[in-house]
């Protein structure tokens, strides 16, 4: 069988550019999952309200979308890894504000890193994917999506990994240390990859050549399906994640940190693990099959609606989230995927730019009325409101847009 994880190694011992690249946002990750355990360890430290821990996730997701403008116009003037050295760059000054939020036991400060933070992982997400389509070649992108899915879900199962094992050993202060060094190496490492990367230029690589600019009445069925996939599994899944602090805080109101935090990193284990169990050379067919998109997203939609139910063992309620990711991921890199195969070189950081766009937004929105409905019924009543009519209407799209 052709695993993903196997494709990507072969890619890896290929191209020694992937390795520093990889090696790059591994490091960034880490200390992007150390800051993200700071700053919910300190609010349910500070015993903020489920709407406020909702808000969080919302402030992690929106600035996304403005980010993704950036990343798209910059990829048609700069060479894309010199604007993700600049995200970098820019991401380590951001560090001052959750600095800021707990010198001053300020709430506002302490969310503001989570909107710098998406807004830059919205600037960088097309300049990465116009990397992979310009760098590797087309049998090359099943190892490009496993290498994304590797480097999105890296922050949390790295960073929240080892943030829940020192959130009570070290300060924060020292965590937000180790997430600078991160920075740094990872600029380091990207500017090591310019050196050793041969980007193809655009004009070689497709024939006619393509416009950059996307517009939806041009697009195959198969194109926009490929930009809907993204935002679909924002719909479903992206209320139920939000609300994961708060159902936490819901189920042991006087351990949610114990509870929350190591939630947090089964999450992302989930995450990690799902891709890797497709099978490379069929990732066509299972993108075009709406049997095993829905199947993956009822799945997650069962284990997170059964934790409520289920957690007063702390390995279940983890048991349920692994499942719960293992399965959304599979949609993930799916999305991801499609993007890179069916969009030519010259459009492709638009269509992604596109997808991450409309993910952030659909994200946001979802995001925003299971908050307010939380607010009003609590947060497992909104779960299960807001992610199964979520689930509806994603399943009546695919219908709509199915190959």
């Amino acid at each position: 069988m052709n695993n993903l994880l196997i494709g990507l190694v072969r890619a890896l011992r290929h191209h020694h550019w992937l390795r520093l690249l990889g090696g790059a946002f591994m490091l960034s990750s880490v200390g992007n999952g150390l800051t993200q355990v700071v700053v919910f360890g300190q609010l349910l430290r500070w015993h903020a309200s489920p709407s406020a821990l909702t808000l969080a996730y919302v402030l992690a997701t929106l600035p996304g979308f403005f980010g993704s403008f950036f990343g798209e116009k910059g990829c048609r003037r700069v060479p894309p890894l010199r604007l993700l050295i600049l995200t970098e760059l820019l991401g380590m000054f951001a560090l001052i504000l959750p600095l800021l939020g707990m010198f001053y036991h300020n709430i506002p400060a302490m969310l503001a890193v989570q909107s710098v933070a998406a807004f830059l992982a919205g600037m960088s997400y097309p300049a990465l994917t116009l990397t992979f389509k310009q760098g590797l070649s087309a049998e090359e992108l099943p190892a490009a999506t496993c290498m994304e899915t590797l480097i999105f879900s890296a922050q949390v199962l790295l960073g929240t990994g080892l943030g829940v094992l020192l959130f009570e050993v070290f300060s924060p202060l020292t965590l937000l240390s180790i997430d600078a060094v991160s920075f740094v190496a990872a600029i380091l490492l990207l500017a090591a990859t310019a050196r050793h990367i041969h980007l193809r230029p655009l004009q070689e690589m497709d024939t006619p050549p393509q416009v950059a600019v996307i517009r939806w009445a041009g697009l195959s069925i198969l194109q926009k399906r490929s930009l809907l996939l993204l935002p679909a599994l924002a719909a479903v899944g992206s209320p139920a994640m939000a609300l994961l602090p708060a159902i936490a805080q819901q189920i042991r109101p006087g351990d949610a940190t114990g509870l929350a935090l190591p939630l947090l990193f089964a999450r992302s284990l989930g995450q990690l693990c799902g891709p890797l169990l497709l099978n490379g050379e069929r990732l066509r067919h299972y993108a075009k099959s709406n049997r095993h998109l829905l199947m993956c997203l009822g799945i997650f939609l069962a284990a997170y609606g059964a934790l409520p139910l289920l957690a007063a063992e702390k390995t279940t309620a983890l048991g349920l989230i692994f499942v719960a990711h293992l399965a959304s991921n599979v949609v993930f890199a799916l999305g991801t995927f499609s993007v890179l195969a069916y969009f030519p070189a010259q459009s492709v950081s638009g269509a992604s730019a596109k997808a991450w766009r409309w993910q952030t937004l659909t994200a946001a929105l979802a995001t925003t009325l299971a908050a307010g409905l939380a607010a009003q019924w609590g947060a497992t009543q909104s779960l299960y409101a807001v992610s199964l009519t979520s689930l509806a209407a994603v399943a009546l799209i695919l219908v709509r847009y199915r190959q």
